[in-house]
């Protein structure tokens, strides 16, 4: 599989930095259509290739990782005039980078292989490292989310610096990298970066209930989405922290870690599903979803000898699994799919392997096993492996991130490996984010930087056997199969198959002693703890989903171009309004929409054009609602998705309350919106309506039509009103003519 993947991208992409497998060529940014922050990865340095370099190690492909080091060192360059996404790189190329050195500097100390190697690929690092530096001239120290390679930020060549936020994950998730290139190189500028983001984050920890938000501010550091969870925008925030203390030895971070982990586990953990809560209200659950990078999770539990847990919510993301063949990108806690993309992430198997390894229970390697044949029966494709557009219709998305090389193919091999067969010590080891590679040696042979000291300010208690211990493959369960099964037993039918599943986790709460003497005392301080059951927001059986349309109503379209379109769940409800939400479509700039309008002027009073990506939908919504604009249609940034092929869904906010948002919102896919900007490039003034797919206008035999339009125009000749053959189009052209305010099209049997 590894060798299907690798040798496709080396043969139709490479030096591309991603591999399209459908088209079997590579996608060079710039030259393909715009997918909004998903091309931030990109940064023209033949990101597959460098992602992938110890993967070629660990799968024992040692002249194919001689022959890739060389094509790095020859070819690759890191100064291109391009914006790239800081922790994208920081995690996939830099990680490479580091990942690949270490494995060439072991063959070559081995004597076997390697002996021109000359520590390129360290220096590449290290160039890199410089690059990114800019990002972090904040007043925060929290780095901002996008760098120009050659030109760094705020530099009137760069084209970034105006961004305000970041994700709490991208800020945190630098210290392995940052602290391997200083302990590696000797300087030790980056780590200190690194270090000081993460202190940042800590000290903006809420006090109350020891939980981080998703998004802050880069610049004073006030938290802009204040919803926490262990999934997308979090989650390897708190894996940096675990994972820092084992390559640094250094108590800071396991004592952060585990204060933080007291938390998850006392509200976001409702075993087996880890929710979303209010960071500052953490008994209430802010959606009833959970999003594909949570699978992580139980894998990181392993690593904190917190197996009962790690067993139930993985037992019960396989049982996802198997209901829709992947893993959805967001599903919901009836375990039914919200988002159904799935991008060959490696989370799940991730997870998988650490269980393998901890509990020795063959269950696992037949749930790897199940990954491997789903892989090759839904996602091979004859130029490698492509990304699932929608795990329901089984359609395909051309795109084969870099991850998947670097981490899937990682974690499968391993699971199957004996250690015998492997080329290096696996122990001596530790994991990034990425899968790359790092000693934890390191913290022995290279001493920390000066100035790297965090003075640790945490007082943990010494009950938990791990507390402060970094659990050993070899210690934990590996002769007793049956514990995992016990605690697995009672999940088998979270799907429903079987039997139904009604989720109702159990929180504990502390009630002061004036409650109901009914409860049972714990007789400790005057307080009595009694067990609440929370209610779950419970998911319809499916979800319910009013098809929306863009429907053109000006000549020459006159209402004949009709594009379906997804609602919000926010902002002004379009079902309630009788006629729509009518108006001239104009394009944002920026076209993401995701900061200041500078096209306000021409975009006050018209439906704005905006595209997926960069930011939240509502926030997006906000700027343009600032603007002046009276709608807004968002276009999808993934090329080729359409309406036919890939189910509708709705818009969400952001976890914050999105009461001031009063525009109307749809969304359309990126072959209907092809269809709109394609229209407003050739016709420049273009009309739209906005309503239900239900009300469309042109349909069905409607009674008393002569009264709508009388009633939507009042001055109209009603002599005009014919319905059949040629008279139409030049009864819509004078109606539309006379009566511009309309929102009509004419009735045609």
């Amino acid at each position: 599989m590894f060798d299907h993947a690798y040798g496709s991208y080396m043969k139709y992409a490479y030096p591309a930095d991603e591999l399209m497998p459908l088209s079997c060529r590579g996608r060079v940014r710039g030259q393909e259509p715009n997918r909004g922050d998903i091309d931030d990865s990109l940064g023209k340095f033949s990101l597959t290739l460098i992602d992938t370099l110890d993967t070629l190690v660990v799968l024992n492909k040692l002249d194919e990782f001689e022959e890739a080091v060389k094509k790095a060192v020859s070819d690759v360059r890191l100064d291109n005039d391009v914006v790239v996404s800081v922790f994208e790189t920081n995690i996939r190329v830099l990680g490479g980078l580091l990942g690949g050195h270490v494995m060439a500097d072991l063959l070559r100390q081995r004597g076997e292989r390697m002996q021109w190697y000359r520590d390129e690929l360290l220096h590449m690092a290290k160039e890199l490292g410089h690059r990114l530096l800019p990002a972090f001239n904040t007043t925060s120290g929290l780095p901002y989310p996008k760098v120009n390679l050659r030109y760094g930020v705020l530099n009137p060549l760069s084209r970034t610096g105006t961004e305000s936020d970041t994700c709490t994950a991208c800020a945190g998730t630098m210290i392995l990298e940052f602290a391997a290139l200083s302990r590696l190189s000797g300087n030790s500028v980056f780590e200190e970066h690194a270090r000081k983001a993460l202190d940042v984050l800590w000290e903006r920890r809420q006090r109350g209930s020891d939980l981080v938000g998703t998004v802050i501010n880069i610049h004073n550091g006030e938290w802009v989405r204040r919803d926490s969870g262990v999934g997308a925008g979090i989650d390897s925030y708190y894996e940096y922290l675990m994972k820092a203390y084992i390559l640094l030895g250094d108590n800071v971070f396991l004592d952060r870690f585990n204060v933080h982990y007291s938390a998850i586990m006392k509200y976001i953990s409702q075993p087996p599903l880890l929710l979303n809560v209010h960071m500052h209200n953490p008994t209430v659950s802010v959606r009833s979803w959970m999003d594909s990078l949570l699978a992580f999770f139980p894998g990181l539990q392993v690593l904190r000898g917190d197996l009962k847990p790690a067993i139930e919510t993985h037992e019960m993301l396989y049982q996802v699994t198997k209901q829709h063949k992947f893993l959805p990108e967001a599903f919901t806690t009836e375990f039914r799919v919200h988002w159904g993309q799935h991008l060959l992430r490696p989370e799940f198997a991730e997870s998988t392997y650490y269980l393998y390894k901890a509990t020795g229970d063959p269950y696992y390697l037949r749930v790897g096993q199940s990954i491997v044949e789903k892989l090759n029966a839904y996602a091979r494709v004859p130029c490698g492996f492509a990304a699932v557009q929608d795990v329901r219709t089984g359609t395909h998305e051309d795109r084969m991130d870099s991850f998947f090389l670097a981490e899937m193919f990682k974690y499968l091999y391993l699971m199957f490996s004996e250690k015998s067969h492997l080329p290096i010590d696996m122990d001596g080891y530790i994991f990034t984010t990425e899968a790359h590679l790092l000693p934890i040696s390191l913290s022995t042979t290279q001493p920390p930087c000066p100035g790297n000291d965090t003075v640790r300010t945490v007082r943990i208690s010494q009950e938990d056997l791990f507390t402060h211990s970094c659990p050993s493959t070899d210690t934990l369960f590996p002769n007793n199969p049956s514990f995992a099964k016990t605690i697995r037993d009672g999940y088998k039918y979270l799907t429903g198959v079987g039997r139904a599943f009604h989720p109702l986790p159990i929180r504990c709460v502390q009630l002061q002693e004036t409650f109901d003497s009914r409860v049972n005392s714990l007789e400790h301080k005057g307080v009595y703890r009694v067990k609440l059951v929370a209610e779950l927001s419970q998911a319809p059986e499916e979800e319910v989903v009013v098809p929306h349309v863009v429907q053109l109503i000006s000549p020459p379209f006159l209402g004949r171009t009709v594009l379906t379109a997804g609602p919000a769940k926010f902002g002004m409800d379009l079902t309630k309004q009788e006629h729509g939400v009518k108006g001239s479509i104009v394009k944002a700039s920026p076209y993401t929409a995701c900061g200041p309008i500078d096209n306000a002027a021409g975009l006050k009073g018209h439906i704005a054009l905006a595209l997926r990506g960069d930011c939240m939908f509502a926030a997006k919504a906000r700027w343009l609602q600032k603007a002046g604009a009276i709608g807004v249609i968002f276009i999808d940034h993934r090329e080729g998705s359409n309406s036919e092929e890939t189910p509708l869904f709705q818009m969400v906010g952001d976890g914050d309350s999105t009461e001031d948002i009063t525009l109307p919102l749809v969304f359309l896919f990126s072959r209907e919106g092809a269809v709109l900007t394609a229209a407003l490039e050739k016709h420049h003034n273009v009309d739209v309506l906005l309503l239900p797919k239900e009300r469309q206008l042109g349909r069905g035999d409607w009674p008393g039509v002569g009264d709508y339009f009388q009633n939507s125009c009042g001055t109209c000749d009603w002599s005009l009103i014919f319905c059949g053959g040629a008279t139409v189009d030049r009864f819509w052209h004078r109606f539309y003519t006379h009566c511009p305010p309309i929102y009509l099209t004419p009735v045609i049997h």
